[in-house]
């Protein structure tokens, strides 16, 4: 990083980086987490990440605004019936890009959920939320900020059953078929 001095004050001027957003949370109107994705070792325990929680719920939850900036971080954040969503990215981080991907995360699960987003309908669709979330921040680092490729997507990787939740007849069908066509060969 380069840095340079003009008329008494200090600049600092950071490298540019992909790696945008240093976390994804979702807490519900308790300030209990629900869903929590840190891409670095900001908070490096779950004691330390409960506490950050706690502190960014007490600051947030009653308050109208879209953005704070609190622990030398950028938040941007949204809720909707019992859930609080927040993007999380570095003080110097460009607020829009966090609300981008704050949007993208919201309108995608109100796609999925059937506009019902609140903490009983995303419950019962962790498995949605957590492959949208992977869809549209990878590594710290924003891939997508488009709802409906996201949704598109999320579509796609859920007709896509992995072995491992394959029920043992779905297996021994499979394999039963597999055998029967390679003796009629």
């Amino acid at each position: 990083a380069g840095a340079f001095r003009t008329e008494g004050m200090f600049i600092s001027l950071q490298e540019p980086s992909l790696y945008t957003v240093k976390a994804i949370l979702i807490l519900d109107n308790d300030g209990d987490r629900l869903f929590a994705k840190y891409y670095d070792d900001t908070y490096p325990s779950v004691k330390e990440q409960k506490a950050f929680e706690k502190n960014i719920f007490n600051k947030t939850h009653r308050t109208d605004s879209e953005i704070a900036l609190l622990e030398g971080l950028t938040v941007v954040y949204k809720s909707s019936i019992d859930l609080y969503f927040y993007v999380i990215g570095s003080s110097y981080e460009n607020e829009l890009m966090l609300m981008a991907v704050l949007n993208c995360l919201f309108d995608s699960l109100s796609q999925m959920l059937r506009k019902n987003v609140e903490k009983r309908a995303l419950l019962e669709n962790m498995e949605g939320l957590f492959l949208a979330v992977d869809e549209i921040v990878d590594g710290g680092v924003i891939l997508e900020s488009d709802p409906q490729q996201v949704v598109h997507r999320v579509a796609l990787r859920g007709e896509d059953v992995p072995l491992t939740e394959q029920t043992v007849s779905q297996v021994l069908q499979s394999a039963k078929e597999q055998i029967k066509w390679s003796l009629l060969r």
